[in-house]
């Protein structure tokens, strides 16, 4: 296990009904003025922007509002916020939503307060200053709730990067698994995905002796694996839900990857498919994880046997592990088709002309050096095979 340093000081109000104290936790951690960012229509077809901006006005916090949040949130929308902060005085952002609602509220956090171009902090430089943050969680996928991460897609060549720093953590979120019940059924599906690529993303690790995180990994992994099927099976089971949704902060807020090198990969390499086609993320990680899990499986035969072995109930063949290794990946690809999730290019609404420039916008845009560095070091041609594997 190498050296960390953890520190995770998001407050979280999990349960029912949850929302209706949003304005007093807001109060609680300094917000005098609020810009509320959210979406589409759900969250305001549901009620639930009316709750909370009731909430709000019962403890006497005025607030703005920024709707207009899209799947793989744009930078254009970003710029407007941070815009609107700067003229209103915000001192406080509250995202009502999924994940691209609270990254879009993290990079108008970090730029309302910053010189220059938000979009730095989505080319290396580290988030050291931000507005606080709250969060309302209406799908369980992303776990930014909890995490120190976000993503964004830049529209001037559409490129989606992601920015780090612990400024991102948010000062509190609400978790009320009840609001994630009226969620399409394909929408779950992507989020459960989303929360099994988190998990396999820290699982990919060349560090040794890793044990206890490990185990937490493997843990999380069986619980979404239980839990997918009986969510789709019933949108209403709101133990399940609860399960996911706790599952979905534990998988991102890094705690399951501390003291241990990570991989992301898959998240790097579907990064320039839903930039490029606006397709779901947890959608083409669907398509994405099996394809690069096949190419870098000799890489390490042992640890991808290990989570066949423990995680998906394969049988251990000592003198052929590298059998062990592909049944555990024909194990996610099938458990994955079978929660409705698409199984390749075609279905994801990509197209085999564009592998080239998929391939070379994840080794070198947005100033990349060439290599993405994870579980293996991949090169332009290693990553075209990859896509090729995913026709």
């Amino acid at each position: 296990m190498d050296n960390f340093t953890f520190y995770a000081p998001t407050y979280f109000a999990f349960g029912m009904d949850t929302e209706n104290q949003t304005g007093e936790y807001i109060k609680r951690f300094g917000g005098r003025k609020v810009l509320i960012h959210y979406g589409g229509g759900s969250v305001i077809r549901s009620g639930l922007l009316e709750r909370v901006k009731k909430s709000l006005d019962a403890v006497s916090l005025p607030y703005v509002e920024l709707g207009g949040v899209k799947p793989n949130p744009r930078s254009g929308l970003v710029y407007t916020g941070i815009d609107l902060c700067r003229k209103e005085s915000i001192d406080f952002i509250l995202a009502v939503g999924g994940g691209s609602a609270i990254d879009s509220a993290k990079a108008i956090a970090a730029g309302a307060v910053y010189n220059g171009d938000f979009l730095d902090f989505y080319e290396g430089k580290p988030v050291t200053q931000a507005l606080p943050i709250g969060t309302i969680l209406t799908i369980a996928a992303a776990g930014s709730e909890g995490s120190p991460d976000s993503v964004i897609t830049n529209e001037k060549g559409m490129i989606k990067r992601g920015a780090t720093g612990e400024a991102f953590r948010p000062r509190f979120s609400i978790l009320n698994p009840a609001l994630t019940q009226t969620l399409p059924k394909y929408q779950t599906a992507c989020g459960v995905t989303d929360i099994i690529a988190h998990l396999y993303e820290r699982y990919l690790t060349n560090t040794v002796e890793v044990e206890v995180t490990d185990r937490m990994i493997e843990a999380l992994m069986l619980t979404m694996i239980h839990e997918g099927p009986r969510v789709i099976e019933d949108p209403d089971n709101y133990q399940a839900r609860a399960n996911i949704m706790w599952a979905g902060m534990m998988a991102h807020n890094n705690s399951c990857g501390v003291g241990r090198s990570q991989d992301w990969t898959s998240h790097n390499v579907e990064h320039e498919l839903s930039a490029l086609y606006d397709c779901t993320h947890g959608a083409g990680l669907a398509v994405v994880m099996p394809a690069v899990f096949t190419y870098t499986m000799t890489h390490d035969v042992a640890r991808f046997a290990q989570i066949a072995v423990r995680v998906w109930g394969c049988s251990m063949d000592f003198y052929h592990p590298e059998k062990t290794a592909k049944a555990g990946i024909e194990a996610l690809r099938h458990f994955l088709f079978s929660l409705g999730m698409p199984r390749n290019f075609e279905e994801l609404g990509a197209k085999e002309s564009d592998i080239e420039k998929l391939a070379h916008t994840a080794c070198y845009g947005n100033g990349e050096n060439g290599t993405l560095i994870g579980f293996m070091a991949l090169k332009q041609k290693d990553l075209e095979h990859i896509y090729r594997l995913m026709l």
